[in-house]
């Protein structure tokens, strides 16, 4: 069943989490994600707001969660920690 990564980001150092952005994509595209949204207009209804919602498809579960514990995706997020404030999880599509 193919899955969202779904992440909601608060970035705090732009040059740092721009780094981040150009190691991220590759890797995600690696382990066949592709970006169905990217930082565009949101509407908070509730829960924390974060200035930034990242959304990639992936052909399942566990295609999503080898790509974050990849050693190209560790790479990149080296630079998000410490410029950012993120939520991130993975949601099975069902239906």
């Amino acid at each position: 069943m193919p899955a969202l990564w779904i992440a909601h980001v608060t970035v705090t150092d732009t040059e740092a989490y721009g780094e981040y952005a150009k190691l991220a994509g590759p890797a995600i595209a690696a382990h066949g994600g592709e970006f169905i949204a990217r930082g565009g207009r949101y509407v908070q209804l509730e829960g924390r707001d974060r200035a930034r919602n990242v959304v990639a498809r992936f052909p399942s579960v566990e295609a999503a969660e080898a790509c974050y514990n990849s050693a190209e995706y560790q790479a990149a997020l080296d630079h998000a920690r410490g410029a950012s404030e993120r939520d991130l999880v993975i949601v099975e599509i069902t239906g």
